[in-house]
């Protein structure tokens, strides 16, 4: 990327009310502004890029380090020592806790330079439906602790965390040989019992193949962010990336967001391999058969282009009993993932009356010998 001046840090996400100067925060129901102390109401501007088409960027010029200026931010973060997560805090922030896993943190005056995201997918669940979804899905986890449900549902409210993903375009052409397997049945003559008997038994015949296949890929979503497990946010899918709207940072008034701590590099390289699994599967297809065997596959990729969008989650992070169980909810649609815990006692008492019932039946069932 051609260097020139740092730019100043961003401004933090915050709007004073016309009415009353206090806060205003994005309100998913009204999908808009809404001061909690007035009740003032204002809608959300037209974007700076505007317009509403989301642009993609160039991936070759981005890893070539040559984008514009314009996209590029500094922002002031923390880096969580216990999650690895890259919080952004607002300036007269100073010491917090990680929303990430309920660790306590000391934010530094330390900034990070990235690009700017262009899309966001705004929150359509409050903290209220995001809690009660949360405790309805606790509720429906019979092996899990009482103290941990009652904790979880009384507890702090929870936090929307804007989490940042890549999205990546591309073209693809891709040659390969393999060989396609066709099934046939032969008879054969086998002894059973004492008695010969015939039986089918399939064979495969192969014949060589050859072709090319092409797709093209919208949207590959990576995740970018080095928070949460990966197994809870590829459980919080689908998300309904037609939302999405232009960036602007009005959605982002009262929530927080996170850095990307997974390079533009390193998710491509992940892209591709979901790119590599749907073009083999292309591949087999068109090999057709019953069977096939593919020998190689030469893929070309050409247009290639990138976002950098945010997605919404409601997070909690509970320390219950000195351990850290954390629960998130996905801001567009409400599911949720999280730890399962499991109550020893309730373990042991399903144990026991499993024991009980199949004694019971032990028992009938001599009795009705």
């Amino acid at each position: 990327m051609t260097q020139a001046p740092a730019p100043a840090a961003s401004a933090e996400h915050r709007f004073p009310c016309d009415q009353c100067g206090a806060d205003l925060r994005f309100d998913p129901a009204a999908n808009a502004l809404v001061c909690a102390h007035c009740g003032h109401r204002q809608d959300i501007g037209a974007g700076p890029w505007g317009g509403t088409a989301l642009k993609e960027l160039d991936f070759r010029t981005a890893i070539a380090k040559q984008l514009p200026q314009a996209e590029m931010e500094e922002t002031r973060t923390v880096s969580c020592t216990n999650c690895g997560a890259t919080v952004e805090f607002d300036p007269d922030t100073h010491a917090t806790e990680c929303p990430f896993c309920a660790s306590p943190v000391v934010t530094d005056t330390g900034t990070n330079r990235h690009i700017k995201p262009r899309g966001v997918l705004p929150f359509a669940y409050d903290e209220k439906s995001a809690h009660d979804a949360m405790s309805n899905w606790l509720g429906r986890l019979w092996f899990a602790p009482n103290g941990l449900k009652e904790y979880a549902r009384k507890g702090r409210r929870m936090e929307g965390i804007y989490v940042p993903y890549w999205t990546f375009d591309a073209h693809t052409a891709s040659s390969y040989t393999g060989e396609r397997g066709t099934v046939y049945y032969v008879t054969q003559t086998v002894v059973q019992n004492g008695k010969r008997v015939q039986r089918q038994v399939p064979k495969v015949r192969w014949n060589p193949a050859r072709g090319r296949v092409a797709r093209f890929f919208d949207d590959v979503l990576v995740l970018a962010s080095t928070g949460l497990p990966k197994s809870y946010t590829d459980a919080l899918q689908p998300w309904d990336l037609s939302r999405l709207e232009t960036y602007q940072p009005q959605y982002l008034a009262g929530f927080r967001a996170e850095a990307y701590s997974v390079e533009l590099e390193s998710g491509f390289t992940e892209a591709r391999q979901y790119m590599d699994r749907v073009i083999e599967r292309d591949v087999r297809f068109d090999i057709g058969g019953d069977q096939q065997r593919v020998h190689s596959i030469d893929t070309s990729l050409s247009d290639v282009t990138f976002k950098h969008i945010l997605l919404p989650v409601w997070l909690a992070a509970y320390k219950y009993r000195g351990e850290t169980y954390r629960f998130v909810v996905n801001g567009q649609t409400g599911r949720v993932q999280g730890e399962r815990p499991y109550s020893a006692v309730k373990i042991a008492i399903a144990v026991i009356f499993g024991l009980i019932l199949a004694a019971a039946f032990g028992y009938i069932a001599n009795q009705s010998g």
